[in-house]
């Protein structure tokens, strides 16, 4: 044996399977002349490598460029071993061990290769829904078990033809143990029902002679009618419709029960986008990215000197799919069977395939279960979906992206944490659910769940917490939940602590959402922030619902330096669906008068009125709240934008549409807080009485509700900027941590930013999870894994 030979070991982690990176490294390996195996493990690769030193040296650098377009490494470790006799470098088959700390790809857009084939008429392939290579295609929503093997996933059920299992076996394949290769002959199969056929067995009948162009066609040819199908997609059901069809559209919302709330379109590519919305080189970007998360993008001024303005019909279409909203969401085909579906028909409505509130639909059975009153046709395939996984949703922000919804192309990639800590199981809250698994410096946040206010949401809340426990094989060491006593995430958070035999830990609502941002932004645990936490509600410590916070806070506790100053919000939930209740009991806490010419008055009907007022002076079931949400509600319903709403946040995102129209051309400094200073025992209060007074003077007088609007949003930043200020002169802390579904506002967050760093400050947005709840978990489990080392059963008070 060569005297000069060396052998190592190499130990490998971050997104390193089902990526084509062992292929990666046989071709590397055979180009340096080196000898030895690769093998995945439930841990990540381990590569035992062995030949000259200097060949080994310029293996090594090669994990530092040219790596496949979805592999990332986290950690590398090597060490020597002695050489042995051996003559190959081979790909060994994987191992399994107790433990697992691998991490799961996200399911990834159909890569350019692929798309190529699928439109090559002379491909084996061509026009094949479901194409796919190591460097695209469905990953985490058909997974079962780890290591991802093809036999621990939904595709077993598929067994592969002579070709299909030649280019698996084949490192130099860029379809090398791909799990999901399949092909005409032998992979899944799509068909389509129409309603009005459906019989017992339809749903579940595939023919082989099933062609995809006379799927394709009859899926067309509904939608062109005016019709709605639900098509079976990677990670669930959609609904999809004409998105330029408005009574289609209308007919979607009325059998959704989805009122107003905005859908999502589905378009070619981004040049079809910009005939209808605002596309920067950045939102391009973030359009054509391999996540392909839908986009909330600027609508486009429509006029009839625009080309096509009058055939397309999108003017109809933006304020039937986006009403009173100045963005719209908008998405480029992700699935091979999408590409199809567009290429036929464009733009398409897609939106989730559900009834409000419920969990998507995942299975051919459960569709038409509780799709069919929904739909005239059902696009169906036979690949079984193993998780539900919705549509990302981001929103541009200055030259990165503010995630509004983290699912499908993120989940379940993890979160780096700066330091190992206990594995904590933690629930999030009540609305946008996700839960979060924390396994030594990795924290899995889950994909979106929904709110959970019914028992399906909570099925499936259960469902995937147990997936991700047994998938990343963990021993929970506690429980997280939210302080509130009364949530059903709570005692969804109690029964599984029992259930675990592990600690419950509360955590308040808002030091989860500041810690949150620390955590993703990986600061030290000691390290504090001043953290501006605004968003609808949020169970205070104090028994008042909170939502307009200042923090001073680290991982391992928090001071409310100060708030918004308390109001009575009467009847709880009645006035987060009425923000006219809101508005009116604001003016009574400031001793405002109910003047008619005011719209919140005017649109409260003679008696409720009276009633409202009677409660009022009783304080008989009024709530105080410090809630910047509802704040944002009740200035919308005083200048006359929404005094009812049918979804969450709607009367804050009319606001800040009208405010954005006219933003640049209002007095920054027309409206203002006071604040109050603290005492010894106090925290400062920001009181918001002559702002209020100032936008009933102005609404009486006739002013434009778009500068009002304007005006009230520069007036928040200014006042947030000032605290965090005041903040900084007693702390000495220069960081400013931005959290809390307010923040979702990006005009807001863009006008704020602008202010805090003119002053010195450095500010910390979210980007990698939401601001809104959907962050939540991740500062609780990090919370509670700080929690754990003294008092494990403790509340985090203080």
């Amino acid at each position: 044996m060569n005297q000069h030979l060396k052998r190592i070991r190499i130990r490998l982690t971050g997104r390193i399977q089902g990526v084509g990176f062992r292929p990666f490294v046989w071709n590397r390996a055979n180009d340096a002349g080196l000898t030895g195996w690769v093998q995945n493990d439930s841990r990540g690769v381990t590569i035992e490598a062995q030949g000259e030193r200097h060949n080994l040296d310029t293996f090594l650098r090669g994990f530092q460029q040219g790596l496949p377009p979805l592999a990332t490494i986290d950690s590398l470790e090597t060490a020597d071993l002695p050489a042995i006799e051996e003559s190959h470098f081979t790909i060994r088959d994987s191992a399994t061990s107790p433990h697992a700390s691998t991490a799961v790809m996200a399911d990834i857009s159909v890569c350019v290769d692929c798309l190529g084939e699928m439109q090559d008429a002379h491909n084996r392939r061509y026009r094949y829904p479901f194409i796919n290579c190591t460097n695209c295609g469905p990953r985490f929503t058909i997974v079962e078990a780890i290591p991802y093997d093809r036999a621990l996933t939904t595709m077993k059920s598929f067994e592969m033809c002579d070709r299909c299992r030649e280019e698996y076996n084949d490192p130099s394949d860029r379809r090398f143990h791909a799990q999901p290769n399949a092909c005409p002959e032998c992979g899944p199969q799509i068909w389509f029902v129409a309603s009005d056929e459906l019989t017992r067995d339809a749903p579940i009948r595939a023919s082989k002679h099933d062609d995809p162009s006379r799927v394709i066609e009859s899926f067309t040819a509904c939608i062109l009618d005016g019709g709605i199908v639900a098509v079976k997609g990677i990670g669930g059901f959609h609904l999809a419709c004409d998105a330029t069809n408005v009574d289609a559209i209308r007919k979607l919302r009325q059998r959704k029960g989805r009122i107003d709330k905005p859908f999502a379109i589905m378009v070619t590519d981004s040049e079809h986008a910009e005939r209808f919305a605002e596309v920067s080189r950045g939102e391009r970007r973030l359009l054509e990215s391999k996540e392909r998360p839908i986009v909330l993008l600027q609508k486009r001024k429509l006029n009839a000197d625009d080309a096509g303005y009058d055939s397309a019909g999108y003017s109809g279409m933006l304020d039937a799919v986006a009403p009173g909203n100045h963005c719209v969401g908008v998405m480029l085909p992700y699935s091979p069977l999408h590409h199809l579906l567009i290429e036929a028909v464009c733009p398409l409505l897609m939106t989730s395939g559900n009834l409000s509130d419920e969990p998507i639909a995942r299975t051919n059975d459960e569709a038409v279960r509780r799709l069919g009153p929904l739909v005239d046709g059902f696009l169906f395939h036979d690949r079984d979906i193993h998780v539900v996984c919705d549509d990302s949703v981001v929103s541009p922000l200055g030259a990165s992206a503010l995630p509004i919804r983290r699912s499908r192309g993120f989940a379940p990639i993890p979160i780096r944490l700066s330091q190992n800590r206990p594995s904590v199981v933690a629930v999030g809250g009540e609305m946008k659910a996700t839960f979060c698994i924390t396994q030594g410096q990795n924290a899995y946040i889950s994909q979106h769940i929904g709110d959970v206010g019914n028992l399906e949401t909570l099925g499936a809340l259960q469902r995937n917490v147990d997936h991700y426990l047994q998938l990343f094989r963990i021993d929970a060491d506690a429980v997280a939940a939210d302080l509130h006593p009364s949530s059903l995430s709570g005692q969804f958070a109690e029964n599984l602590a029992k259930t675990l035999r592990v600690p419950l830990v509360r955590v308040q609502h808002h030091v989860a959402h500041a810690v949150s941002l620390i955590a993703e932004h990986q600061l030290d645990a000691d390290q504090p922030i001043l953290a501006c936490c605004f968003d609808g509600t949020g169970y205070g410590t104090d028994g008042a619902i909170w939502g307009g916070e200042f923090l001073t806070v680290n991982c391992k506790g928090f001071e409310r330096f100060a708030h918004l100053q308390y109001f009575p919000l009467p009847g709880g939930d009645a006035s987060i669906r009425r923000p006219y209740r809101t508005a009116l009991a604001l003016l009574s806490a400031h001793g405002l008068p109910w003047d008619e010419r005011l719209p919140c008055v005017s649109f409260c009907p003679t008696g409720v009125r009276r009633l409202l007022e009677q409660q009022l002076l009783s304080n008989l079931n009024c709530f105080p709240t410090s809630s910047a949400g509802r704040l944002f509600d009740a200035v919308a319903s005083l200048i006359g934008i929404r005094h009812e709403v049918s979804f969450e946040a709607q009367a804050a995102i009319e606001l800040e549409s009208l405010a954005s129209e006219v933003i640049d051309q209002v007095d920054s400094g027309a409206y203002r807080f006071q604040i109050a200073e603290a005492s010894d025992h106090t925290a400062m209060q920001i009181r918001s009485h002559d702002l209020v007074e100032s936008i009933c003077r102005d609404v009486i007088a006739g002013v434009d509700r778009r500068r009002i609007a304007a005006q009230f949003h520069h007036a928040v930043a200014a006042m947030i900027s000032n605290v965090c200020q005041s903040g900084r002169g007693r702390t000495g802390i220069d960081v400013v941590g931005l959290t809390g579904g307010v923040f979702q506002n990006v005009l807001l967050t863009t006008l704020l930013t602008k202010r805090l760093e003119a002053s010195g400050f450095y500010v910390l947005v979210h980007q990698q999870i939401p601001p809104n709840d959907g962050g939540l978990s991740l500062g609780q489990a990090v919370v509670a894994g700080y929690r754990l080392d003294d008092a494990p059963n403790r509340v985090l008070l203080t």
